[in-house]
């Protein structure tokens, strides 16, 4: 009949409405996983928005940029404090002050202090060696002018059948008495005062000279020499004695 909706139609139209209502039900409510995929989804963009380049961040420091390198600063002796400490080891002679000063400005690895050392241990090699007759010791310590000298007078001792005994006790003093640089060469000469037993015999046996047993005080005065006058000649670093003479 017109206008009349049948059983059928009806019972369809009832179950198409409870299953809007469900599905409204179902879409329109968020469950505990609904939020946590949301919270992990904003995070990730985020995370995402962070690190792309050009991205804003707070987490990101841009460090300044050099257009160039810095020059590294070299380090630099002080004059002022090299002077100082060369001419209170001088002990107020301003003569030794200004030579070691010569010296030094020649060769910035001299040092006074050093050189003591080395003219000590070359005293007693050289004082050593001449009472022995050691020639082949003598030849790298000793000028040819002062090597000549010293092996004349041991060809002299040894033609009359004389020997050195000797004992080096020690050097109770080394003291620089002269510096100074003449053409590139450098010239320092040193007061030692010495203890040694000596005493000379000759071919019988018989002591000529000295006392084989009493110290004596010995005092020289050597000068010694070392070319500094170009880069080849300061690469021996080597000084040689050029000069001696009984203090008075």
């Amino acid at each position: 009949m017109e206008g009349q909706i049948d059983l059928f139609t009806l019972l369809a139209m009832i179950v198409a409405v409870i299953a809007v209502l469900k599905l409204r039900s179902v879409l329109g409510r968020k469950t505990d996983d609904d939020d946590a995929r949301i919270e992990r989804r904003s995070r990730e963009e985020a995370r995402n928005a962070s690190t792309t380049v050009g991205g804003p961040s707070d987490k990101v420091v841009t460090l300044p940029r050099r257009d160039r390198e810095e020059p590294v600063a070299e380090t630099r002796v002080d004059t002022a404090e090299v002077e100082s400490r060369l001419r209170a080891f001088a002990k107020g002679d301003a003569s030794v002050a200004d030579g070691l000063l010569a010296i030094h400005k020649l060769d910035t690895d001299f040092e006074p202090e050093a050189f003591i050392t080395g003219a000590r241990q070359a005293y007693e090699i050289i004082v050593t060696s001449f009472a022995e007759g050691n020639r082949k010791a003598l030849r790298d310590l000793l000028s040819k002018d002062v090597l000549e000298g010293f092996t004349g007078a041991i060809g002299e001792r040894e033609a009359k059948g004389e020997r050195i005994e000797q004992n080096f006790v020690g050097i109770n003093k080394a003291d620089i008495l002269e510096a100074e640089v003449k053409s590139g060469v450098a010239n320092v000469t040193v007061r030692f005062v010495s203890q040694l037993i000596t005493a000379t015999r000759d071919k019988a046996g018989v002591v000529i000279a000295g006392d084989p047993t009493r110290i004596s005080d010995v005092t020289d005065i050597w000068t010694f020499s070392r070319d500094l006058s170009s880069a080849k000649a300061k690469s021996n670093p080597n000084w040689r004695l050029i000069a001696t003479q009984d203090a008075h």
